[in-house]
């Protein structure tokens, strides 16, 4: 049996995979902060990815059952909508304490189990490559710092036989969707400087994220690039058209179009 670890294995995308891994033939190391009961071919692993002392134990806990992982597969991620100037500190510093730290110690703790052939696919976002909008900043150069880090870790580990993938998700339809329109909300309501920007704002992203994908999708996806023999680096899944052709526009024109949509 071959061995997959997923990260936030117990979110929308990740139980997804998880179930369709499972169902062909992969044995699952389920890691996440809050994790279910252990079944055939599943084995949960309950830990927090910013913790050194517990990825150390679930690294122990992978080692009792085999020395080797053919993918480690990243789904674990937050979201965070705010200004980047009346953000508070912490919440700056989680963000990507999580959505890059994170992997990097995952990375850094599973790699021994990677051998020649090996694959490494980190979810980043769909913004990661594009410029970032207003309010959605910290998040998207949260992620655009994840697909530079992808990026630099595959030309490192490629000299090792071992292939880093990034997957650019647009919106999904799972819990994450809700978390954003709450930050939203929330957001609407306590800015002080940007309120009547922040309601014109939050009508685009209701648009945006309306057309969202199932995350069986997703997991399909996943499946299919475990299985190529040469992954490319970059894949691509629901990418919003709008947000393509803003991003091929001269970067003034950028700044003119949002300004007089949201000002």
């Amino acid at each position: 049996m071959e061995y997959v670890l997923v990260t936030g294995a117990y979110g929308g995308m990740g139980r997804e995979t998880v179930k369709l891994l499972r169902e062909q033939g992969y044995g699952v190391f389920a890691l996440d902060r809050n994790v279910g009961e252990a079944e055939e071919s599943l084995f949960p692993l309950k830990a927090d990815l910013t913790d050194e002392s517990d990825l150390r134990l679930a690294f122990e806990e992978v080692k009792k059952r085999t020395d080797s992982l053919c993918a480690i597969v990243h789904f674990a991620g937050i979201y965070l909508l705010d200004s980047l100037v009346e953000m508070e500190r912490e919440a700056f510093e989680t963000i990507f304490r999580v959505n890059l730290f994170g992997a990097f110690l995952v990375n850094k703790f599973f790699l021994p189990l990677l051998g020649n052939g090996g694959k490494i696919l980190i979810t980043t976002s769909e913004l990661a490559p594009l410029d970032p909008l207003p309010f959605t900043g910290v998040y998207a150069v949260s992620k655009g710092a994840l697909d530079r880090y992808a990026y630099s870790l595959r030309m490192e580990l490629q000299l090792l036989g071992i292939s880093v993938s990034v997957l650019r998700a647009g919106a999904v339809k799972t819990d994450m969707l809700g978390v954003s329109t709450t930050a939203l909300d929330r957001f609407c309501s306590k800015t002080k400087r940007y309120r009547c920007n922040a309601a014109r704002f939050k009508r685009i992203v209701d648009r945006v994220e309306a057309k969202c994908v199932p995350p069986a999708r997703i997991a399909k996806k996943t499946l299919g690039i475990l299985r190529k023999k040469r992954p490319a680096f970059a894949y691509s899944v629901n990418r919003n058209p709008l947000l393509l052709l803003l991003d091929l526009l001269p970067k003034r024109i950028q700044f003119w179009a949002i300004r007089n949509v949201l000002k």
